[in-house]
C-alpha cells in the first residue's frame, strides 16, 4: 500500500493485495438500501489475521451498523485487541472516511491505528486515527455521575 505518513513500510505488496481483495469482496455483502452507499472495512491485526465489516442498514436508521465498527467487533469477538491498519472502500464514495462514532470505537481499542481509504482507481489516503480524532472521549473516575 506504500508508505503511512509515519514512513511506516506496511509488510508487502501480498498483504496490499489480500487486503485489497478483502474489502472488493466484502462490498458485495453491505445491505445498504437506503443510503444505496456500499461500504466495506478490512481490519488488518497484530496476528497479521484480517477481519471484514460492511455497512448494515435497517429501516429504523439509527439502528445501522457502519462496517467499521462491523469489523472491529468481529475481531474483538473472537479474542483480538491488537490493531494495526484499517482499510475502508465504498465505490460510490471517493475515499469514504470513519463517521464519529465510529472513530470513538476505533479509538477505544486502537489509538494508535492506520485508517487507509481507497478509492475505485486504487489510490489510497492515509491517515493516523489521531489525526481524525483529536479528541477522543475516555473514560475515567471523574466521568463519574455524568
Amino acid at each position: 500500500m506504500g508508505k503511512t505518513s509515519s514512513n511506516t513500510v506496511w509488510h508487502s505488496k501480498k498483504l496490499s493485495k489480500e487486503l485489497i481483495k478483502a474489502v472488493k469482496k466484502a462490498v458485495k455483502f453491505a445491505y445498504a438500501p437506503y443510503s444505496k452507499k456500499y461500504v466495506a472495512a478490512a481490519l488488518y491485526c497484530s496476528s497479521q489475521k484480517i477481519y471484514t465489516g460492511v455497512n448494515i442498514e435497517n429501516s429504523a436508521y439509527p439502528l445501522t451498523m457502519c462496517a467499521e465498527r462491523t469489523a472491529l467487533f468481529k475481531a474483538v469477538s473472537e479474542g483480538e485487541r491488537a490493531f494495526k491498519l484499517l482499510l475502508l472502500y465504498s465505490p460510490q464514495i471517493e475515499f469514504i472516511l470513519p463517521c464519529g462514532g465510529c472513530l470513538q470505537v476505533l479509538s477505544e481499542f486502537a489509538p494508535e491505528l492506520m485508517v487507509v481509504t481507497m478509492n475505485s482507481d486504487l489510490q489510497f489516503k492515509f491517515y493516523p486515527l489521531k489525526q481524525l480524532l483529536t479528541k477522543p472521549f475516555r473514560y475515567n473516575d471523574t466521568n463519574k455521575g455524568i
